[in-house]
This record gives structure tokens, C-alpha cells and sequence, in this order.
């Protein structure tokens, strides 16, 4: 199956956060996790600096509610050092916590009875500096700018959020938090070929809710 781009609504939802991906540093993960696992407080410390920008970005791009997503990362966290001891390295540091998050953020999702609805004043302005971001919402004036970039960012919440659970997570891994096929299929327990399936049609209807504004 052959996987549609997101184009320009793909780099608006890159910006969205600020956090990179996983940079690989699984020595790293790994010496910290040994001495986290033997009692070291500031080996998990350093742990929760490293992965605090990610796991926040990825909370908060499913569930679109600041409030929640740092209560949520604490609870994540908590639940990682809970669980430290039962961790053996089978897959990397980032792959398993990532599974944390995603498992914990799913359920917290399904308890919610209501819709999620996106507060209009809860606009993240972190991709005002994006180039991509700003040339796609060039108006004749920086006033005229500035509100297409409020809106952008505005309907790209909306939009996500019209997303299944399934479809927005996917979504979240792999264009905002820049993860491969192969890392998300690890982190959600699903075949590669269902991650590909999933942002075929997540993909196909976030352009479709999208490609009116940005014309």
C-alpha cells in the first residue's frame, strides 16, 4: 500500500513540538538504567531529563489538553521507576517507556466519556519560527500572518483530534516525534504493515480536513 504525504500540514505538524526524536544514545540509556535499577536517584533523574520534551510532546499531541499531559508524564514516570527492576534490556530504554506512554495516554483517553474538544485559547505558538510554517501562511501583512498561523495551528488540533485513537497515535509517533515504521510497530505491538495501514488513512483524512484551509 502506497502512503500519501502530508505535504505542507506535515511540516506544521513536525513543529508542533519542539522535542527530536530518540537520538540513539542507547549506551547511554543503558548505563543510566543499570544504575537507576542498583538505587542511583540521579541516574533516573537524568533519565527523566532526557525523555520529559518527548514524552510531553507525545502525550500532548494525543490528547491536546495541557493539564492532562502533565499529570499523565508524572504518572509515566512514576510507573517506569514502579517497573525498572522488571525491565531487562530486551528493547531499547526509549522503545519500552514509549510504551508506557502510549499504553497509559490510550487509557486515560478511552476514561474520558465526553469528546475531547480543543480549547481555542490553548494554541501552541511554537511553530511561529518554522520556515516552512511561515511561508505557507504568508499573508500581505505580518497581522494578517500571524492570525493564518493561529488558525493553522487551530485546525491542525481539530483535526487530529477527529482522529480514532489508533490513527492519532500513529500519527503522533511517526510525523511529530520523527520514530520509523519498525520503532512504532515495537512501541505499539502491531506489524509494520498495520502502522503503514494506519497512517495511509489517518493521513488521507487529515488532508482532507485540512487541504480547504491551506490552499
Amino acid at each position: 500500500m502506497e502512503e500519501t504525504t502530508l505535504r505542507a500540514p506535515d511540516a506544521a505538524l513536525r513543529a508542533t513540538t519542539g522535542a527530536p526524536a530518540p537520538d540513539g544514545k542507547a549506551s547511554e540509556d543503558h548505563e543510566w538504567v543499570t544504575k537507576a535499577q542498583n538505587g542511583d536517584m540521579h541516574a533516573f533523574d537524568q533519565l527523566i531529563r532526557k525523555y520529559t520534551p518527548k514524552l510531553y510532546g507525545l502525550i500532548y499531541n494525543m490528547t491536546s489538553n495541557r493539564e492532562d499531559t502533565a499529570d499523565l508524564l508524572q504518572e509515566v514516570f512514576a510507573k517506569a521507576y514502579r517497573s525498572l527492576s522488571r525491565f531487562l534490556g530486551k528493547s531499547s530504554f526509549y522503545t519500552w517507556i514509549y510504551s508506557i506512554a502510549v499504553n497509559m495516554t490510550l487509557n486515560h483517553i478511552k476514561r474520558r466519556s465526553r469528546h475531547l474538544k480543543v480549547s481555542l485559547d490553548d494554541v501552541d505558538t511554537g511553530i511561529e519560527n518554522d520556515p516552512d510554517f511561515i511561508a505557507l501562511t504568508t499573508a500581505k501583512n505580518g497581522v494578517g500572518r500571524e492570525v493564518n498561523i493561529h488558525e493553522l495551528q487551530k485546525k491542525l488540533n481539530e483535526a487530529m483530534m477527529k482522529l480514532s485513537e489508533d490513527h492519532r497515535t500513529v500519527v503522533t509517533l511517526y510525523d511529530i516525534q520523527g520514530l520509523q515504521h519498525a520503532e512504532i510497530s515495537k512501541i505499539l505491538g502491531i506489524s509494520e504493515g498495520t502502522v503503514r495501514s494506519r497512517l495511509f488513512y489517518a493521513h488521507r483524512q487529515l488532508q482532507s480536513y485540512l487541504d480547504d484551509f491551506v490552499k
